[in-house]
Order: C-alpha cells, then structure tokens, then sequence
C-alpha cells in the first residue's frame, strides 16, 4: 500500500508539473507546436456552431470575374476612381481599398482616383515584407512591442494618394494550415509602427482614435480584448458572400441598392479568380482577402471579436494542470466501471463547456488540455496495467502454492499404487463446484496481503469439509473448488456425501464471510455452490513431475453450470434432480431446509433442459 501510494503521488505530481510547463508556454504564445491540432479544432467547433448573420455595417465592392471581364484586368485607376465616386455619393461612413498603390499610373487615372478618394473618409493599403514567412518574437513584459513582428519594409502608396487617405498594413496572421487567425492590429519597422488596415477603416468609421492597453484596445468607451502582440483573434461569420459583396460593375452601372452602401464601411477588393488573394477557411477553402480584412473591420466595429486574452490564456493554463490531476486521479482512485463512467463525464463536461464558451465568444483552447492529458493519463493507466498484471502473477503464484496441497486420502493411495489413472478410467461420481462471487472485483481493490488471507481462509473450509466428507479436491483455482466424490473407488453414497458436503460449505462460507467483513471493504462477496451426479473421465493430466487428478465429461460441465444458475436464482446451492434422485435412493440423508424444485431449467451450453432443485437457508 505504500508503494501504492507513492506511485499516485509521483504521478499527480508529474502531471501537475506537465500541465503547468505546457501552461507557462501557452501564457507566452511559445507553444506553437500545439497549432495545427488547434487549428483542426477550432475549425470544427466554428462548423458544429454554424454560420452567423454579420453586423450590418460592412458592404464589399469586388473586382470580380464580371468586372474583369467588362473592364479588363487590373481595373484602371480612372475606371477604380469612377467606382469609389459613385458608392461615394450614396454616402458611406468609409471607403477602404484593400489595393497597393505604389507605382504610378497614368497622370488622368492617378488625378482622378486622388479627386474621387477625397470625396469621402478613406483608407487605402500599405503592405509589410517580412524576411521569412513564419515569424517568431519575444516575450518581454517591459516592452510593449515585444510580441510584435518586425518587417524589413514597407510597401507603401505613393505620397499623392496617402495625402489624401489614411494608410493602414494590409497583412493578416495565418496559422500552420494557412487560415487567416488573427488580425495583427499593429505592424513595426524601422524608425516606425504603423496601424493595420482593418483598424485605420474602424477607427475612421468610428470617429475614434484607439487607445491601446496590455492585452486590449479601445475606441472610448468600446473595449477590445486582444491576444499577445496586439492580434485580433479572427472568427469567420460563413462562406463567401457572406458579408453583402457587389460587383464593381454594378457599381459603375448604378445598380448597387443605396441602403446597402448608406452610413456603412464600404471596402473595395479583388475576388477574381485568378488573383490569388484568398484563404482556407472553415466555411469555405477559397475565401477572399478583401472578405478576410471585412470580417476583422466588422469584429473591430461592433465588438464581436472572439475573446483570447490573457485571462483567457491563464484559465487555459489552470485547466491544462487541472484536467490531468482529476484523470489520473479517477484512475488511482478505482478502475471499474463507475471510474471509467466518471472519467467520460469529466472529460464530455470538459469538451460540453468548452464548445459553449466558444458559443459565447470566449476561445477556450482544446489542444492544450489534450497535450496536458493525454501522455500523463497513458503513462499512468500504463503503469497501472503493469501493476495489475503483476498483483496477478503474485496472485497465481499464490495459487498455485494452495493448489500443491494433494486431494486428500489421495496421497496414501498413490503411495500403493503409483500407477492409479494412468489410463482413463469412465465411471461414476459425484461433483460439488464452489466459487466465490465478486472476487475478482476485489482482488483489484486489495492489497495482495488481503487477498492472501481471503483466499487461505477459503481453502481452508473447503479443504476441510472435503475431508470430512470424504470427497476429493481435484481442482482448487484461486477462487473457486471442484471437489470429487467416487476416488479412488466410487461408493454408493457418493451423491448424498455430495449433498451433505454442500451444504456443509454453505453454512460454513455464510457464517465466516460474515464474520470477516472487514476484510471485503465496501465491495462484499458471495459465494454460489452446483451439485451433479453422472459418468465422469476421471485421469491424470499433465507430464513430468507435475501431474493433476481430474475428472472431465458432461457430469462436471453440469456441475460447474449449475453454479450459474444458483447465483441467478438467488440461492446458495442447486442440486441436480438426479443427485437428489441418487441421494435419496441409498439411503443417505436428503439435503435439509427450504428445497425448491424441481425446476426445468436450461443449462449454458446444452441445448434440452435438465430439473434442478435450490437451497436457500432457513433464515
């Protein structure tokens, strides 16, 4: 037990100690490892929720295969200057062109594109070069902009269009499978921070310059938690389309209806086919950038960003130490079929709670309390295993121990006649089987010295009553007996000696589990006990040094069923008519007390039925 002990210690410690080193991780943002499985379930908690109706403040004029088609590919400026004129007399609260202004056009499309962009508030895009696709950063508490990439430039508009509208990075954050998670609401460079896209359209649409804080943003009285480096954590409202998006060509057309463009953020983009700018998202594997830049503007407008923040971060990390403490605690603590039960529920009121913060607007992680638990819940149940089969070699060796105690009054004859049943010899006997109900459960919740007391207090009745009754123990197999009446000679009172020496071991089994029952605990055991009579097959198994006297055939098939069906009866014993039948033909004394029977009963394993009578005691 102190072993014991010991071992559930060391693993809850270890498993504290896991948690608590993949939690410190997840708090700095350093357990990218752990995003592709991420990635996969927030993909699937984002489908089983489902689609969501997007605020009714954000509208889409897309360069599409239409206008393409109708005006060529990439639109002109003076074309692109005709379109931001018309939305703009509709009277947007924005206009945002998610295009790169860099290179000058021609000097009539270039004037007027800056004429029509002053007509209205207006942002148009920069673009950050980063030296690698996969950026890393450090985690410095003294320094604001420590989580924040560095770029090794800027792409940006020429002066003459960024005089007259605001600038902001175009850039978004991918993960592992390139789907667009986070929104980076700031971007640095040399001698530089520059707003991203999404917030310069927000702020403008607003009114507001933002305020930023550790771990949130505000626009006056608008707070918005953010994730580390100042990253606006991304949850798409569906597939394409979603988001009310009008081609370009109506728009130069007039054919875009004015209540979808009035007091709205109205952001212009390219959705052709061939452009390029799209991205894998759970609705849709194709979704275009412009709609990607529309869902971070919408979450910065009207609050409705998921929330992964550093409280948010901690609570993972409380759940990571938690969540395998209580695992292996329920597996220390019993491996039954309530444990198991206990585990499934902490585990599905874990995954229910989960899903319904994500519901919520709250991104609880799913890999890091996966990553916590698993290796220390198999390393346990592993290591529990090993234990288990290691009590039961010890239990074996036990038994087997027991088992070397010869049938007795067999010895003596052995002794004359070495050659007793080397030959198999049909005739016939009496059979009482004896097993002791719910051991096994029990072995598992004992120690190995309980279980040593139990099973020496067990042989030790049976191999008493046997003697007394002049019936051999022809098979001892830890918790259970099969003894044999009619060795080395059968006799004619074999039956009712069976009989007797059933009941016998009744009242005995009765009365001493009763009086050990400190020894059980909570888990109780019984007993069962089968009588038959019949032809049997009595010989010698096994070869060399190490030989057993047994006795096969239907008679001990019988036997040994019979058990079941006393237990499944509520009765301690059930006799055979045919014992009972034998029994009282020579003479012996019939089993006494509250005999039922006959009953037909069916026996497992044969298909006709045979009478069987059941004992139960008088009290």
């Amino acid at each position: 037990m102190p072993d014991k002990r010991f071992s559930i210690t060391a693993a809850l410690l270890l498993s504290a100690l896991w948690g608590g080193f993949l939690g410190s991780l997840h708090l700095t943002g350093s357990a990218g490892f752990l995003d592709r499985m991420e990635a996969s379930l927030t993909d699937f908690r984002s489908v089983l929720i489902g689609r969501k109706m997007p605020p009714q403040m954000v509208a889409i004029v897309a360069i599409d295969d239409r206008t393409a088609a109708s005006h060529g590919y990439p639109v002109d400026r003076a074309t692109l200057a005709r379109a931001v004129t018309t939305v703009a007399a509709l009277r947007p609260k924005t206009i945002a062109l998610d295009l790169l202004f860099i290179d000058p056009s021609t000097e009539q499309g270039d004037s007027a594109l800056v004429s029509a962009l002053r007509l209205v508030p207006s942002v148009i895009a920069a673009a950050a070069v980063f030296p690698q696709s996969t950026q890393t950063v450090a985690s410095d508490p003294n320094d604001p902009l420590a989580g924040i990439p560095f770029a090794d430039s800027l792409l940006l508009p020429l002066k003459r269009f960024s005089d007259v509208a605001a600038t902001g990075v175009v850039n978004v954050a991918t993960d592992e499978t390139g789907v667009p998670r986070f929104m980076p609401l700031i971007s640095r460079s040399d001698g530089r921070v520059d707003p991203s896209f999404a917030l310069r359209t927000a702020s403008l649409a607003l009114d507001r310059d933002p305020a930023f804080q550790p771990g949130s943003i505000s626009f006056a009285d608008r707070h918005i938690p953010t994730d580390t480096g100042q990253r606006l954590p991304l949850t798409f409202y569906g597939p394409r389309g979603t988001i009310p998006t009008f081609s370009l060509a109506d728009a130069l057309d007039g054919k875009v209806p004015p209540d979808a463009i009035e007091n709205r953020v109205v952001i212009f983009g390219s959705t052709v086919t061939a452009g390029g700018d799209v991205f894998p998202t759970p609705f849709d594997p194709v979704l275009p950038g412009v709609e990607v830049i529309s869902t971070a503007i919408a979450h910065l407008i009207a609050g409705d960003s998921i929330v992964r923040d550093h409280n948010i971060r901690r609570l993972d990390a409380t759940v990571a130490v938690l969540l395998p403490l209580a695992l292996v605690g329920l597996i220390a603590w019993r491996r039954s079929i309530v444990g198991f039960a206990l585990i499934v529920l902490v585990l599905v009121t874990w995954a229910t709670v989960n899903l319904a913060m994500f519901r919520a607007g709250y991104w609880l992680s799913a890999s890091l309390p996966i990553a916590a638990a698993l290796p220390p819940v198999l390393a346990f149940g592993a290591a529990q295993l090993l234990l288990g089969r290691r009590q039961a070699r010890l239990f074996a060796a036990q038994s087997e121990l027991l088992q070397r105690v010869e049938a007795p009054g067999l010895g003596e004859w052995l002794a004359r006649d070495p050659s007793f049943l080397a030959v198999p010899v049909r005739q016939n006997a009496a059979v009482v089987f004896i097993d002791l109900s719910g051991f096994t459960g029990l072995s598992e919740a004992v120690g190995a010295v309980t279980v040593r007391e139990i099973l020496s207090g067990f042989f030790e009745i049976v191999d008493e009553e046997a003697r007394a009754h002049g019936g051999a123990i022809t098979s001892f197999m830890g918790d259970g007996a099969m003894i044999l009446f009619g060795l080395p000679h059968p006799a004619d009172d074999d039956a009712s000696r069976a009989a007797a020496c059933a009941l016998a071991l009744a009242d005995r089994m009765r009365t001493w589990l009763n009086s050990h029952a400190d020894l059980q605990g909570e888990r109780r055991i019984g007993f069962k006990i089968g009588a038959h009579c019949g032809p049997v097959v009595a010989s010698r198994l096994g070869t060399g040094d190490r030989q057993q006297i047994t006795a096969t055939g239907d008679t001990v098939n019988v036997a040994s069923r019979l058990m079941e069906v006393a237990a499944s009866r509520g009765a301690e014993v059930a006799f055979s008519a045919a014992l009972v039948r034998v029994a009282s033909s020579d003479g012996g004394p019939l089993p006494a007390g509250p005999l039922e029977g006959p009953l037909e009963t069916h026996i497992r394993g044969r298909s006709g039925s045979i009478g069987v009578w059941l004992w139960r005691p008088a009290t």
